[in-house]
Parts: C-alpha cells; sequence; structure tokens
C-alpha cells in the first residue's frame, strides 16, 4: 500500500488498497446502471426486435410489455409503416380481450391507429360496451378515425361530471379534498367495513375531486354515490376533436361549458369547444 502527505499537516496518509479503490468503482457503476436498467425497462421509446415484438404481444407477456409493443406498433402506422407491423395485427385483435383493463384501454387506442382496416372497426365496436370506462373511451376516440359515430353517446359523457359510487358498506375517510385532481389509481378515500383493514377506495378515471355527496366520516351503503368526478383537460380536449367530427346539435349544449373559463380548463380548450361548436352549426346548415 502507497502512502502521501497529508498537505495540511505534511503527515503521512495510506492511500486506499486496491480492492477499496474496486470496491467505489464498483459502486460508482452501479449508481450508473442501476438508473439506466430502470429507465431501459420502463421506456417505452426503445425500438423492440420482431422477437422481442412477438414475445410483448403475447397474452401472457407483463402488461406494460404489451403496452409498450403496441405503442411501437401505433409509432410506426402514424409514420406509414403499415407493412412493417400488419403481421402483428392478429394479435393485436386478441388483446381486446386482455384480462388487464390497462391493456385492453391501449389496444382500443391503437386500433384507431389503422382506420383503413375493416376487422379493427369491428372490434372497436364491441369494445364499447367493455365494463372499463377508459376502454370505452378510447374506443369511441378511434371509431371517430373510421367516420364511425357509433360512439358518441361515450363521447359526450366524457364532457359530463361522473358521479361514484361506494363499492362496499361502511364509514367513509376522504384523503382528498374537493378541486384536488385524480389520475386512475389515485387514493380518495378509505372505508371503514369493521375490523381489520379499511379498503381503499381508488379513481377509475383522470380528472378532479368536484363535489363530495356524503361528509367525512359518515356511513355509506354500497352503490351509494359519494362523490362527483369532473374530467381532465386531456380527455374533454379528445373528446370536443371528436365532436368536431361527428357532433350533431344535441351535443352543444354539453359543450357550451367549456366555451367560457371552465374549472381547469385552458385557452386552448376553450378554442377547441368554439370550433366545435362552429363545426357542428356548418355541417347542420348544408
Amino acid at each position: 500500500m502507497t502512502t502521501t502527505a497529508d498537505p495540511l499537516s505534511n503527515t503521512p496518509v495510506k492511500a486506499p488498497g486496491k480492492r477499496v479503490t474496486l470496491v467505489i468503482y464498483g459502486v460508482a457503476f452501479l449508481m450508473v446502471l442501476v438508473p439506466f436498467l430502470f429507465w431501459k425497462g420502463t421506456w417505452f421509446g426503445r425500438e423492440l426486435s420482431d422477437q422481442e415484438m412477438a414475445n410483448c404481444l403475447a397474452p401472457s407477456a407483463k402488461p406494460r410489455s404489451i403496452q409498450h409493443a403496441l405503442l411501437q406498433i401505433s409509432e410506426k402506422l402514424s409514420q406509414g409503416r403499415k407493412e412493417e407491423v400488419k403481421k402483428w395485427y392478429p394479435l393485436m385483435l386478441a388483446l381486446t380481450n386482455h384480462p388487464m383493463p390497462e391493456v385492453r384501454v391501449t389496444a382500443a387506442w391503437s386500433l384507431g391507429q389503422d382506420n383503413q382496416e375493416a376487422p379493427f372497426r369491428d372490434f372497436l365496436r364491441l369494445l364499447l360496451k367493455d365494463p372499463n370506462t377508459l376502454v370505452r373511451r378510447n374506443a369511441a376516440l378511434s371509431l371517430v378515425r373510421f367516420g364511425d359515430d357509433s360512439g358518441k353517446a361515450e363521447l359526450v359523457s366524457i364532457l359530463r361530471p361522473v358521479p361514484l359510487t361506494s363499492p362496499k358498506s361502511g364509514t367513509i375517510i376522504f384523503r382528498l379534498k374537493e378541486d384536488d385532481s385524480v389520475s386512475p389509481g389515485t387514493l380518495i378515500a378509505r372505508i371503514r367495513t369493521g375490523g381489520g383493514e379499511p379498503d381503499e377506495f381508488r379513481s377509475p378515471l383522470p380528472g378532479f375531486l368536484e363535489k363530495k355527496l356524503v361528509d367525512d366520516g359518515k356511513d355509506v351503503g354500497v352503490g351509494e354515490e359519494i362523490l362527483l368526478l369532473s374530467p381532465s383537460e386531456e380527455q374533454v380536449w379528445e373528446a370536443l376533436r371528436a365532436l368536431y367530427l361527428v357532433g350533431q346539435p344535441e351535443e352543444i349544449r354539453d359543450i357550451e361549458p367549456f366555451t367560457g373559463k371552465a374549472p381547469h380548463m385552458g385557452d386552448r380548450t376553450r378554442q377547441q369547444a368554439r370550433l366545435t361548436i362552429e363545426a357542428i352549426k356548418r355541417r347542420n346548415s348544408n
């Protein structure tokens, strides 16, 4: 082991041994490697090989892997590279029956990227009956790309507050306050049902907690409406863009509130609401 001199005291100081140096370098390497591996495993921008695509589109694959593959197909379709991905179409259609809602949500969006494929349209119509709200919404948005307005009722529902009901009977303890933003999976409240840990009540949709319909600490029953959830701006904007193409005069009353200063909505959404109403009126004046 070599020694060096402390520049302040001129006292010899032992330099770190080779083993210690290797440990230091090893730790530093891991500090770089671990975040990189995490990024690589979660980043959807990494292009997959054909073998990886086949593995990721298998029903038994992890949901995030399936989503990665579907998003890569969607990106290539948007770039006009249909011939590169058409071989995966049967696997895409099979995923519309996947047990995990997040996979069906992504599949419903991906099927809208090729509006020349008639089977895609047929499967999207089936997804309008999906038990998951986000799946139905994505199916309705995708159908508009086919010039199909069969999901129009779902599009209009995006613009309206959604009442959420209690899945259990018990005492409700809210974790959020009115006007707080939520994403799918955000913990909104806990419901104490007796002994043991309380049940968690999580948001199924993105948006804002518009109004509590019961007081904090009160007893609620199964199926009782406990709050109103107003939509997120991104969902409203997408619905307005779709209604620009397929909306009818009866939808104008649901669109009009967004032409002014609606809560949580920006200028882009206000402008889109006005353009959508103009398009509907113009379409029906001919």
